[in-house]
């Protein structure tokens, strides 16, 4: 029997973002913010079930398909992949409020977590342990950015 280390069967990023986490969390639920940071599902639209859109990787120009659910009172947001007929949650975020971890409410942080499948080759699974990393950057600027502004525009949010 073969073992694996823990870091090739799962892998985390994770940033702090300026945000309360009940911003981060709208963010990250909303599929059509999806097409904003996911290298795998960019340029996200509706697709032809009421809860499963859609989007192109920037790999390979290949379609993508997803749902997403979520638990606000958990912070948990499950991103499931695959084909229209078969969706699998492999991809979550978490969203830890600021306060629970000595940091302050406004802030919070959050983490994306992926399982590697088992058909998943080495490179496959490099590449989205890349991605990730540079994922996470995208949502921590995304958020904190669309939060300035909303506040600029509306007062304090959140």
């Amino acid at each position: 029997m073969t073992f694996h280390s823990i870091s090739t069967l799962s892998h985390i990023a994770t940033q702090r973002v300026e945000v309360p986490a009940n911003v981060a969390f709208d963010y990250l639920a909303d599929p059509m913010k999806l097409g904003r940071w996911s290298l795998g599902c960019f340029d996200t639209r509706p697709g032809s079930a009421q809860d499963i859109y859609s989007g192109t990787s920037l790999y390979d120009g290949a379609p993508a398909w997803f749902r997403i659910t979520g638990d606000r009172s958990r912070g948990w947001v499950d991103f499931h992949l695959g084909t229209p007929d078969r969706l699998i949650p492999r991809i979550s975020a978490r969203i830890v409020p600021g306060g629970h971890v000595d940091l302050p409410d406004h802030s919070c942080l959050v983490s994306l977590i992926a399982w590697r499948s088992s058909a998943m080759d080495d490179a496959r699974w490099q590449r989205l342990c890349a991605a990730h990393e540079a994922e996470i950057w995208l949502i921590k600027m995304q958020i904190e950015r669309d939060h300035g502004e909303q506040r600029e525009n509306n007062g304090p949010v959140g």
